[in-house]
């Protein structure tokens, strides 16, 4: 059986690691905002970082492609600072990547740091801990199934793009050809042996990472000292 061409597997595993490194860092204050804020605001902002979950993925596509075209302001001003173009690259990918995935990092972690609550916060800052001392040393450790949860999910959720990355990025080998675009352009030119053997090398990867995720939270709960 001829072995498929293994690049794009690299690719789109590079492509979802640096995607969940940034959601990681955005997401953190975003769904820490979520869980404790008191203002009208937070139905929209719910509201906006859950769209990707319903919003067509070419429809999201497009207009990032638009977004990011060097004819608009915002594409244009990164090609006179950098000399590229957002579209058609792999730093356009990541962009596209975090916004498609954003609600995959923040609704667990929203979730998580509501489960912590107030009043453990309220306890270290009686102790006269900083708010990032509070949060490094109280919130993160008790949301830590949370932070499992979200980077799993966005790291998955990346690596199974399909319509926004080809959108953005379309089928350029070495630059933007993710495995999910080299699966379909396998089957259609009926090589299913090459489509199987990548989809089989995703299917195995994927339940592994659940079920790892799902015994370790089963066998390490969490617990603040």
């Amino acid at each position: 059986m001829e072995l498929p061409d293994l690049g794009p597997l690299w690719l789109t595993i590079r492509l979802a690691a640096v995607t969940t490194l940034i959601l990681l860092v955005i997401g953190t204050p975003i769904a820490w905002w979520l869980a404790f804020t008191r203002s009208r605001l937070k139905s929209v902002v719910e509201a906006v970082t859950a769209l990707p979950l319903v919003l067509p993925p070419t429809v999201l596509g497009f207009y990032l492609l638009v977004f990011l075209s060097p004819n608009s302001a915002f594409g244009g001003f990164w090609l006179a600072a950098t000399g590229t173009t957002l579209t058609f690259s792999f730093t356009g990918l990541i962009v596209a990547s975090a916004l498609y995935s954003l609600p995959f990092m923040v609704q667990p972690l929203q979730g998580a740091f509501e489960g912590v609550g107030r009043a453990p916060l309220e306890a270290a800052a009686s102790l006269r801990a900083s708010p990032r001392d509070a949060f490094f040393s109280v919130a993160a450790p008790m949301a830590l199934r949370g932070y499992l949860t979200a980077t799993v999910l966005t790291f998955a959720h990346t690596i199974g793009e399909f319509g926004v990355v080809l959108m953005v990025g379309g089928n350029i080998p070495g630059r933007t050809k993710v495995v999910s675009i080299q699966i379909y352009e396998e089957v259609e030119t009926i090589n299913y042996a090459a489509a199987h053997s990548l989809a089989a090398i995703l299917l195995v990867f994927s339940f592994s990472v659940l079920l790892a995720v799902y015994t370790f939270n089963r066998r390490f709960p969490v617990h603040v000292g």
